[in-house]
């Protein structure tokens, strides 16, 4: 299987019309998404909390997290992002896939809309 990269944009959620473009590898492996610390803090936002994350080759480090909006396309949708240090890679983690409804093709490596299912509903008109 191939790597996705898409490029997408990213806003503070408290001004949403200035928006930063990046282009990330998507990582449905990943949980949060990881953007420059340079392209958050160009956007106002601040770290409001710290978080500790293990790394592939087992390691504890600490990084700061946020809350940022994403945009695809006509999708948009909000999650926690950590600032990205210089040694670095933006990442697309799976949260804000899910917040958005996207999926990725496997064969086209592409983002695409992901069906929404909605269980434990009851029928209606019986």
């Amino acid at each position: 299987m191939g790597l996705t990269y898409v490029r997408m944009d990213i806003a503070n959620p408290e001004r949403p019309a200035r928006r930063e473009q990046v282009e990330a590898l998507v990582d449905t492996g990943a949980t949060y998404s990881m953007i420059p610390r340079q392209v958050l803090a160009k956007l106002g936002l601040k770290p409001s909390e710290t978080a500790e994350f293990e790394t592939a080759d087992g390691r504890m480090i600490a990084r700061d997290v946020c809350e940022a909006t994403f945009y695809w396309k006509e999708r948009y949708g909000t999650s926690k992002v950590i600032f990205g240090e210089d040694s670095d890679s933006p990442l697309l983690g799976v949260i804000v896939l899910e917040s958005m409804a996207l999926q990725v093709d496997p064969v086209s490596k592409q983002l695409r809309p992901a069906k929404l299912i909605l269980y434990g509903t009851r029928p209606t008109g019986r």
